[in-house]
């Protein structure tokens, strides 16, 4: 059989299974025309939609796309008319720490990339939520892990009642709305997180599949949170994050050291929720953030390996509105320590709560504490 070309490849497919095709079409087709099939799926690379999917008329719109004036770009994309991605206002939450500086960056509407590092659980990203929720601010969070690639971000091809159609990705939806674009987890990224570049220049992106520049619209501005500085994790608290590119690092002007709120903030924070929930008990409060406390100066001073988070102690307050009992409240929201971290942050607690007895058994907890 003579070698086909690509487009010779893709009309003879075309025309024995249509416009749509799969890897089981292609191997069928291989295997009565003698064609090696990776050899078959390199050709039609520019139709591939997919692992094992490809649309045949996917060059047809690009080159339509391509030829079309600039104003008038072969796109679909979402009706924004109908979405508001403003974050709604949090009743409890009160600000601390880079709150301040955050909303003054967002309000600027200056492109000035944020990075925010800090201990799991102490409000990064509630800060950034709240912030754009104060000041109205269309807010796209994108949480990221190993496996977020430029696909998910920028956007691609999708299926959509049997058309192929472009989808913009979170990234292209925030530059074009002027939103402010939060990487959550961003450490937990892989090198494939370099497709964002230019877009933390503050160059917007090209989206080379179809042929269109998007430039970033007044107020566009992006933050990122980690629970590391991008130097990954060396004491293993923090498993699955990784060394970021020191060039990706140095786009972001300013970092952030988020710490978690004092004692009389944390407090204010835990009465709010608890008062939201109906718990009146303002006093259980601050025996929790007297606890709490006196665990982190012990973790910073390498005594133990475990911390009480400040998101920790709103689940306590929350069990507690639940069960109305403080023992199991706490004690089923330390279940997730092993069990001599979770002994010893009990044993500590009725030092602060004479009140509280771990040494009894705990109702709906299978095993005393002790």
């Amino acid at each position: 059989m003579p070698r086909l070309s690509p487009e010779q490849l893709a009309n003879s497919l075309r025309d024995a299974f249509g416009d749509h095709i799969t890897a089981a079409d292609v191997r069928g087709y291989c295997a009565a025309q003698g064609i090696a099939y990776p050899t078959a799926t390199k050709k039609l690379d520019q139709y591939k939609v997919k692992r094992g999917v490809w649309n045949l008329t996917v060059q047809e719109k690009l080159e339509q796309t391509y030829n079309a004036p600039a104003a008038a770009p072969a796109i679909q994309v979402t009706a924004r008319e109908n979405q508001n991605l403003v974050p709604e206002k949090d009743v409890t939450f009160v600000p601390f720490g880079n709150f301040v500086d955050i909303k003054k960056v967002i309000k600027s509407e200056i492109f000035y990339p944020v990075f925010i590092t800090g201990l799991s659980g102490n409000g990064k990203t509630l800060s950034v939520e709240q912030a754009c929720a104060s000041l109205n601010r269309e807010l796209i969070r994108v949480n990221i892990t190993i496996e977020t690639d430029e696909d998910d971000l920028i956007g691609g091809f999708r299926l959509v009642n049997g058309e192929t159609v472009w989808h913009n990705g979170p990234v292209v939806e925030a530059l074009e709305r002027g939103a402010v674009l939060l990487l959550d987890e961003i450490d937990l990224a892989s090198n494939k997180i370099l497709c964002l570049q230019s877009i933390l220049e503050g160059k917007g992106v090209f989206l080379k599949k179809i042929g269109r520049q998007v430039t970033p619209t007044a107020g566009f501005n992006v933050i990122a949170t980690a629970n590391t500085k991008g130097k990954g994790s060396d004491d293993g608290r923090f498993i699955g994050t990784n060394v970021l590119n020191e060039a990706f690092l140095e786009r972001f002007p300013v970092t952030f050291e988020q710490e978690y709120p004092t004692t009389k903030i944390e407090q204010k924070i835990l009465e709010g929720v608890a008062m939201d929930l109906g718990v009146d008990d303002s006093d259980f409060c601050k025996r929790l953030c007297d606890w709490a406390d006196i665990i982190r100066k012990t973790f910073y001073d390498g005594g133990i390996d475990e911390v009480i988070s400040t998101r920790r102690l709103v689940h306590i307050i929350r069990a507690y509105s639940i069960w109305s009992d403080k023992q199991k409240a706490i004690a089923v929201c330390l279940n997730r320590f092993d069990n001599e971290t979770k002994s010893a942050f009990l044993d500590l607690y009725d030092k602060v709560d004479a009140n509280v007895d771990f040494t009894q058994p705990v109702e709906g907890v299978q095993e005393a504490p002790f």
